[in-house]
């Protein structure tokens, strides 16, 4: 399972890399299946977090819903910017972003905010999405 889940992500890896001009930008950040992927991780975040306590509403709703926005909007500003050092740094900040969403999806989970089942759900689309920004960045190293 694990050996078919990197042969997925270097498989998307390559094909996102194919899709990288000579100046380090992609034709539309909407054929990279990263932003793709992240858009149903953001999408996954609203449904879940519609069950979150009401007096959440400022509090964690607020701020794994914007963690699960920034992840998709810095892959799609990255891939828009000049220069492949732009999009990597872009990436990096939609990495980061992931990271800060799982650790919040953490939180939920043990505060037993949501849906077990949509927090599982989410946290394998983020783990994915995480999976496929390592390997873009490895692909685009300088």
């Amino acid at each position: 399972m694990v050996s078919d889940q990197c042969s997925v992500i270097r498989t998307v890896a390559k094909q996102e890399n194919d899709m990288v001009t000579s100046n380090g930008t992609a034709r539309s950040f909407r054929e990279l299946v990263v932003w793709q992927r992240s858009i149903q991780l953001a999408t996954s975040i609203y449904r879940l977090t519609r069950a979150f306590p009401k007096e959440e509403l400022y509090g964690l709703t607020s701020q794994i819903r914007r963690s699960a926005v920034s992840v998709p909007s810095n892959i799609a500003e990255g891939q828009g910017r000049l220069s492949t050092g732009e999009f990597r740094q872009f990436l990096g900040i939609a990495r980061g972003s992931n990271f800060e969403l799982q650790t919040q999806l953490e939180i939920a989970r043990t505060l037993e905010f949501g849906d077990p089942e949509r927090i599982n759900e989410a946290e394998g689309l983020s783990h994915e999405v995480g999976k496929m920004i390592h390997a873009i960045l490895d692909k685009t190293d300088h």
